[in-house]
């Protein structure tokens, strides 16, 4: 807790064209990769000696990581001012964040995109250092839930995170900064095309910050819209020792959700595209957080750190992509404290730390009438009325540990050691079994829906971690390491069962992985290419009919390429992108559902990702900025044979500087007005899309009375 320290069908395989360029991205010598010239080095500053937080805890160069790590910067959040997540941390290697309706999304870092009762348990989001949900009750539309477009920072781990990180660090892990007082003063207001409207303040001084963020988006389809608010405080008090900082974070969300269109291709069609077949449909959520850390200095360098973060969370929405439409009501509190003790031994860094968890959680659905269109066995298997009504505790116990050593003045180790103990005790306020809310059994083998009895669950993990990081000299580093994540069952997982489960019987999701990582860090260019290997064991998905899947087995492996180079004074070139092979390595064939063949790739899953950036630095305060996103080809179903044929799209930014106090921004999103999915899916018999939004412009205008002077090292 306490890291806030200093394709087409497989006969007509996806186009090529695309992996060609990122292999010659990362194979052609010359210039791009090359050293820095004499000239480059006396004209730049070092403007890429990343210092990064997130891996360690504590805040290092990238050349001293033994590990991988992007981070987002404000001069980023600034220029890219994002309406929605995806928009940002598409510019990750190996990210990929679906957008659904609104301010929904499916993240996949070295996955496919994941979906299902757990599927957002896969990825740990946090909020300066703090999981932003407790092990056990995460939520794939967490993402909303932090105040993203005014971070002052954003640091993304992909694969397992270290010893520091326990349960859902496992594909990845997503560190956003926010709130660090410094003096401050920002008013910005926002217009866009379909009633977009947003405002923003930040507000501050060395002590104190507030951030607000308000929006009101009138939506590009039919009756689709959004409200929501944010808002964070931060306090850091003057000590004559320690450090202290308290962070409050609150988050409103009133959504008018539009659903998928169905048919194939149905996405190139503008007016089916603009279409709400679920007017009914709905999201409203919100979350609060209180949080505090501290630090203490000790006799011979060493430091005593304490932190703790009470957190809250509630949503209703209606599942429109279910047949039948059920309400979904679901919520959490919990509380998170934790303690570390960081000391230096000779040339080694030992840190020691506990980490304890309290919570509590409820899950509610409801489905108003029987489903009138569809196949009997649909029909007969999914009544209306009461699904599901539990509470859940939990707590959780989490020693770790993780060591430094120096073994020379080039080559450092590192080892981590991670034991987790989960507790669950669920509460079924229904009738127990395989019927409707009344005790009627369904036809056929009967209700999709199964309540277990009252009952406890323990799960224990034990998550080792090993790196060796080896600089070649004082800007080029090779590191690999071997690292461990885990996620253990959800709630929804354990207690929100099917036909034929009486109880669910799980195991903890484990993911190996293998990472070797090269890295260059020049004066005027950055380079890490990576290359990995993870085998993920005890899996839960779910299929295209809407049945789960446990005990699965895949294999994943890739290449990574993140670059950055400044080609002069005024022009810099950024380039990100991966491939990567997302495998089933186990077969599976139930009486319903669809059949799994290992060796298939998981749908949901594109072999290459890619982003390019080309921006403009003026004199005169003017900075532009032409962005190239490329999804490619990718499988809807475990099948291989529906497939999304991919995408690509152009955004360009401007920003320009009026005098001391004044600038303004245009956004162009979607330049070329393509015709694309954000997300492609294939269920219950029907190719289905989240359409991706035309041509569209925003603008903005900021006053900046008082510059920000830099926040504390954390």
């Amino acid at each position: 807790m306490l890291r806030t320290r200093l394709l087409p069908a497989r006969p007509a395989r996806p186009d090529i064209s695309p992996q060609l360029g990122l292999l010659c991205v990362l194979l052609c010598p010359g210039s791009l990769f090359g050293a820095d010239t004499e000239q480059d080095l006396n004209s730049q500053t070092d403007d890429f000696e990343t210092m990064v937080v997130t891996a360690t805890g504590a805040s290092g160069s990238l050349l001293d990581l033994a590990g991988n790590t992007t981070r987002i910067d404000g001069e980023v959040m600034e220029l890219n001012r994002p309406t929605h997540p995806s928009e940002l941390l598409q510019r990750v290697p190996g990210a990929w964040i679906n957008r659904g309706s609104g301010q929904e999304s499916l993240p996949a870092i070295r996955s496919p995109v994941l979906t299902g009762a757990g599927s957002c348990g896969a990825f740990l989001v946090a909020e300066n250092g703090f999981p932003i949900r407790p092990a056990g009750f995460c939520n794939v539309n967490q993402l909303f839930e932090i105040n993203l477009e005014q971070a002052d920072a954003v640091e993304v781990v992909r694969g397992p995170g270290s010893s520091l990180y326990g349960s859902n660090a496992m594909h990845g892990l997503v560190n956003v900064f926010t709130g660090e007082p410094g003096a401050t003063s920002r008013l910005s207001l926002e217009a866009g095309q379909d009633n977009y409207w947003r405002a923003s303040a930040d507000v501050g001084n060395d002590n104190f910050r507030a951030l607000i963020n308000l929006l009101d988006d009138g939506g590009w389809r039919d009756q689709e819209s959004v409200k929501q608010a944010k808002i964070n405080l931060g306090y850091a008090p003057d000590l004559a020792n320690d450090n202290a900082f308290i962070a409050f974070a609150a988050t409103r969300l009133d959504q008018q959700t539009a659903g998928y269109i169905y048919g194939y291709d149905a996405y190139k069609d503008p007016e089916l595209s603009s279409q709400n077949l679920n007017p009914e449909a709905y999201r409203q959520a919100d979350a609060q957080r209180l949080s505090g850390r501290w630090t203490h200095p000790l006799a011979e360098g060493a430091e005593l750190e304490g932190g703790m973060i009470i957190r809250r969370s509630n949503m209703e929405f209606l599942q429109h992509y279910l047949p039948g439409k059920p309400l979904e009501r679901n919520g959490q509190h919990s509380i998170q404290g934790g303690l570390a003790w960081h000391t230096p031994v000779h040339e080694m860094q030992l840190t020691l730390g506990l980490d304890l968890e309290l919570a509590a959680g409820f899950l509610w659905e409801y489905q108003e009438s029987p489903i009138e269109q569809g196949s009997d066995y649909l029909i007969a298997t999914r009544p209306a009325g009461k699904h599901y009504d539990y509470d859940v505790g939990s707590r959780m116990a989490s020693p770790y540990l993780q060591v430094q050593q120096a073994l020379n003045q080039r080559t450092t180790i590192s080892f981590g050691l991670r034991l987790e103990s989960l507790f669950y005790d669920y509460d079924n306020k229904m009738l127990d079994g395989n019927t409707d809310q009344d005790g009627q059994p369904c036809g056929y083998d009967g209700c999709l829906y199964t309540r277990p009895a009252d009952r406890t669950d323990h799960f224990s993990n034990l998550a080792p971690k090993l790196g060796l990081s080896h600089q070649l000299d004082d800007r080029h580093q090779v590191y690999v390491s071997a690292n461990r994540g885990f996620r253990a069952p959800q709630a929804t997982e354990l207690y929100r069962l099917q036909s034929q489960q009486d109880i669910a019987d799980l195991d903890s999701e484990i993911l190996d992985a293998l990472e070797l990582g090269y890295r260059s860090l020049g004066s005027s260019h950055y380079l890490e290419l990576v290359g990995y290997y993870m085998n993920k064991r005890n899996t839960i998905y779910r299929d295209n009919e809407g049945f789960n899947i446990s005990n699965a087995q895949s294999r994943h492996y890739g290449l990574e390429l993140d670059y950055q180079k400044h080609l002069t004074e005024s022009w810099k070139l950024g380039l990100s992108g991966s491939w990567a092979r997302h495998l089933y390595a186990s077969d599976y064939q139930a009486s319903q559902g669809e059949e799994i063949v290992s060796g298939n790739e998981m749908d949901g899953a594109p072999r290459v990702l890619a982003n390019a950036r080309l921006s403009w630095h003026g004199s005169r305060g003017t900075e532009t900025e032409l962005e190239w996103q490329h999804v490619g080809a990718y499988f809807l179903d475990a099948s291989n044979g529906p497939a999304y044929p991919g995408h690509d799209v152009l955004n360009l930014r401007l920003r320009q500087e009026l005098g001391e106090r004044w600038s303004f921004g245009l956004r162009l999103s979607n330049l070329t007005d393509s015709a694309y999915a954000e997300r492609a899916d294939f269920a219950f018999g029907n190719y289905r899309y989240f359409p991706g939004r035309g041509r569209t412009l925003y603008a903005d205008i900021t006053y900046t009375p008082s510059q920000r002077q830099a926040g504390r090292t954390r």
